[in-house]
């Protein structure tokens, strides 16, 4: 076990997948309910090292690299790094075992795979229905992507190495919500040394738009129980963005009016990244949800 192992850590481990490994580790009881922990964009595995400590001992919790992030192999050059592919590679990780899954961001597999999933916590995320009134720029979104994509390859450039204090003060300086402490935790497991400096491992985004109306049949396909958890100075709080703002009330709504009792919202004290910061705000919350143990309060 690594000196710098997260308390109650069972195991490191590997899948084997056609462009190299996905990387993940595991906390718990072998024999509880298995919870797939995904963490965020540019985020890793370690992002869940101070939230599992203190849930249920009673379930086997694993913690996944997505493909280009933290231990995992990145993606065969020209693979684009988006929803549909991350995706698909949750459903090679599940193996075809039934979930308690809890996601940090990607909940894309709960609604393409609903009968594989019987828990679903999101933290601090959710999809982004784009409005009406754009809809008519949903192929120039994508067409934009798939033309940074390819510029970005065409450009060909040179690997970034920086020091360990360099990264971590222009990961701070991107991420205001991040705490020192949490910066540090993201970077031991998301940079790799090179000699004495540290290569910055980051991986090419590809944005993923969809209609208000794919929102909706989506969150019909919901087979799940979902929990949502939303912090008070997130992601999501009030913005200048009018229509970000509303879009985040259609998707709440959608989820009250359709999942009824399957749905349970909760506001906790914190930033977008409560869970790695302030665990203690979630982790009781988690836990009851996960037990089934009562109805959660709407606010804390």
């Amino acid at each position: 076990m690594a000196e710098n192992a997260a308390p109650g850590l069972i195991s490191e481990l590997k899948l084997a997948v056609p462009w190299g490994h996905i990387a993940a580790k595991a906390w718990g009881s072998l024999q509880g309910p298995p919870v797939l922990c995904l963490h965020g964009w540019l985020d890793n595995a370690n992002s869940f090292d101070r939230l599992i400590p203190l849930l249920l001992p009673d379930f086997y919790y694993v913690a996944m690299d997505f493909g280009g992030h933290g231990l995992s192999s990145h993606y065969s050059p020209g693979v684009p790094y988006n929803l549909q592919t991350f995706v698909s590679e949750i459903r090679r990780v599940v193996a075809g075992k039934k979930q308690s899954v809890y996601f940090s961001a990607v909940w894309g597999f709960s609604c393409t795979f609903p009968e594989m999933v019987d828990k679903l916590t999101l933290l601090d995320t959710l999809l982004f229905p784009l409005e009406s009134n754009e809809m008519e720029n949903l192929l120039t979104y994508k067409r934009r992507a798939i033309e940074h994509m390819l510029q970005i390859e065409a450009s060909q450039e040179p690997s970034h190495v920086f020091s360990l204090k360099q990264l971590l003060q222009r990961l701070l300086k991107s991420n205001s919500h991040l705490s020192e402490e949490c910066g540090e935790l993201l970077l031991q497991r998301g940079t790799k040394k090179v000699n004495s400096p540290f290569l910055c491992l980051q991986p090419e985004n590809s944005a993923d738009y969809v209609s208000r109306e794919l929102c909706a049949h989506s969150i019909r396909k919901l087979q799940a129980h979902v929990l949502f958890i939303k912090a008070v100075h997130g992601y999501f709080e009030s913005r200048d963005n009018y229509s970000e703002e509303e879009s985040v009330s259609f998707m709440i709504d959608m989820m009250k009016s359709t999942l009824k009792e399957r749905f349970q919202f909760v506001e906790v004290p914190g930033n977008h990244c409560v869970h790695m910061c302030e665990p203690q705000h979630v982790a009781s919350i988690i836990s009851s949800f996960l037990q089934r143990t009562h109805t959660l309060p709407a606010q804390l």
